[in-house]
């Protein structure tokens, strides 16, 4: 062969190699779209389990649950079943997938942990945080309570500490099975933990550790909104607000420009300052390290609540209960709000933000205005935002995708109006299940 042919012959092998490459590609897509357009029982039942344990199901589960799904399962002391509290159908397939302890070791783990840090990164290690809302799962409890409920779970022996991780990086560490509830159990965190005004993740050392450390409180308003309402300031941005509660620490005139406070800075501090002064009266304090330029150990601190006969210590008096963070950069602009306790009030009841739905949830006692952090968390947990955030969680960790057409809507739709009825979250993690099994 020619050096010239052979160069001929190189430069069509390229030309082809994209073309074959795509039919390869074509043709893979087509076998699994077929596959799964026609994924028999047997099928449908390993990818539920795959999907929410994440790991195989053993023959004797995967047997019970092609059973479960082909409604043959009539007879509760079948051979092929363990002993379980599901129902013999469907949806009872996917609760038991959810029995594996891998669900809770893992899925959830791996779930709940971005939410605990301002990375969003999931490689981080157990805390109080991620644990409660593991537990508040397993046990079928409002899933609402996330925001506001004096509740804490803890490993057995309970070793919980104010100022270390150390009990549940064990926990994690010794592979303890979190679905067993003599190894993850309920307790409150009035009994266990020093503060004494619990408000659900808020009040967790973890969360405290990444959102109230330094800073302004604003932290842990922002990633609540982030996390439990799937919405960050800039999407909810509201220029029509009155702007009296925002702090002095804002700039009015920031670059010696008004327009642009009034034009964007107001429209987030506006909404946000009213609600974040629920949190007035915590914040996650720290020891320095004398032997290292006083660096401070972030690892060794705790959260803490100003009770009604605490002055806060903080850098200078404010003869209040108030967090001196509240008060830092007052010179900024001294006319502006000066925070005097943990009141809060939600602006963005009206306005285009009433689109978040306050107040949705049946039964509701919030009126848009309280006291303290337990009751805002109420305020955020009781919106539609709130629910509709958790089922499209469930479904793109599920499904492996996010919704994307009109039969997924309708989808999302039904199960927001399936959670709504009791707030359990496990039930999601089933129907969103069921619904991307294939067929």
């Amino acid at each position: 062969m020619s050096i010239e042919s052979y160069h001929q012959q190189e430069a069509r092998q390229k030309r082809l190699l994209p073309v074959v490459i795509i039919s390869v590609l074509a043709a893979w897509l087509v076998i699994g779209a077929s596959s799964s357009a026609h994924a028999g029982s047997r099928e449908q039942a390993k990818r539920i389990h795959d999907r929410l344990a994440g790991v195989p199901p053993t023959a004797e589960i995967l047997n019970c649950m092609e059973l479960m799904i082909n409604s043959e399962n009539n007879d509760p002391t079948s051979n092929d079943c363990p002993d379980s509290n599901t129902d013999n159908d469907a949806e009872g397939a996917a609760q038991l997938a959810m029995t594996h302890p891998d669900f809770y070791r893992v899925t959830l783990k791996n779930f709940i942990t971005p939410w605990t840090n301002e990375e969003q990164t999931v490689f981080a290690p157990l805390n109080d945080y991620t644990a409660t809302v593991i537990g508040i799962i397993r046990d079928d409890i409002d899933f609402r309570e996330i925001l506001y409920g004096d509740i804490l779970y803890v490993g057995s022996p309970n070793t919980y500490s104010d100022t270390s991780n150390a009990h549940y990086e064990n926990l994690e560490n010794t592979n303890t099975d979190l679905s067993d509830i003599t190894e993850l159990v309920a307790t409150t965190q009035s009994a266990v933990t020093s503060i004494s005004a619990p408000a659900g993740i808020f009040t967790t050392r973890a969360a405290a550790k990444a959102f109230f450390v330094d800073g302004t409180n604003r932290a842990m308003f922002r990633f609540t909104l982030l996390n439990h309402l799937c919405t960050d300031l800039e999407q909810i941005k509201d220029t029509t607000r009155s702007p009296d509660r925002v702090r002095q620490d804002v700039s009015r005139s920031p670059g010696g420009d008004s327009r642009i406070y009034m034009n964007a800075c107001v429209g987030c501090h506006a909404g946000m300052d009213p609600m974040a002064q629920a949190f007035a009266y915590y914040d996650y304090e720290y020891p320095l390290d004398p032997d290292n330029n006083n660096e401070p150990l972030y690892e060794q601190g705790q959260i803490v609540f100003n009770t009604t006969n605490d002055l806060d210590p903080g850098g200078a008096d404010t003869g209040t209960r108030v967090q001196y963070k509240y008060h830092i950069n007052e010179k900024n602009f001294e006319y502006g709000y000066r925070t005097p306790n943990d009141s809060w009030d939600n602006y963005w009841r009206y306005g285009p933000n009433s689109v978040m739905g306050w107040g949705w949830a049946t039964g509701t006692s919030t009126t848009g205005s309280g006291t303290g952090a337990a009751s805002m968390g109420r305020e955020l947990a009781d919106s539609y935002a709130f629910a509709q955030c958790q089922v499209e969680k469930v479904f793109e960790n599920v499904c492996l995708r996010s919704p994307a057409n009109a039969a997924d809507r309708t989808q999302i739709d039904a199960m927001i109006t399936n959670f709504s009825t009791g707030y359990n979250l496990k039930d999601v993690f089933a129907e969103s299940a069921l619904y991307c099994r294939g067929s």
